[in-house]
């Protein structure tokens, strides 16, 4: 029960963080293709970061100088990556009350 609630209140903080804008954004590519990884099983994957249109997979994304974070209907995941450590946190929700997955992304220099 206890769980269920710190997920809750980590998923409002997460949208209730102001955006602000990055730096430098009109510049940049239309998209970066960032390689993710699971740090126990090594399984990689790819997601595509759009900084204009501010979507990740095509999904609307808040993209900050901290952070860009998310929510992917598909698997009814909230997702956030720190941008200056890379580390990929994965919010699920479940009926026992969810669970928190961490990955870590390799996102380069910060933009």
């Amino acid at each position: 029960m206890y769980f269920g609630r710190a997920l809750a209140a980590a998923v409002i903080g997460l949208c209730a963080l102001p955006a602000l804008p990055v730096p430098g954004a009109g510049g940049e590519a239309q998209a970066t293709a960032v390689m993710c990884s699971n740090p126990v099983s090594g399984a990689h994957w790819q997601i595509m970061i759009d900084y204009q249109k501010s979507t990740v997979d095509s999904y609307p994304a808040r993209i900050t100088l901290a952070q860009i974070s998310w929510f992917d209907p598909k698997d009814g995941g909230y997702y956030s990556i720190d941008r200056q450590s890379g580390d990929l946190i994965t919010a699920l929700g479940s009926s026992t009350g969810g669970w928190l997955r961490h990955n870590h992304c390799s996102l380069g220099k910060p933009r």
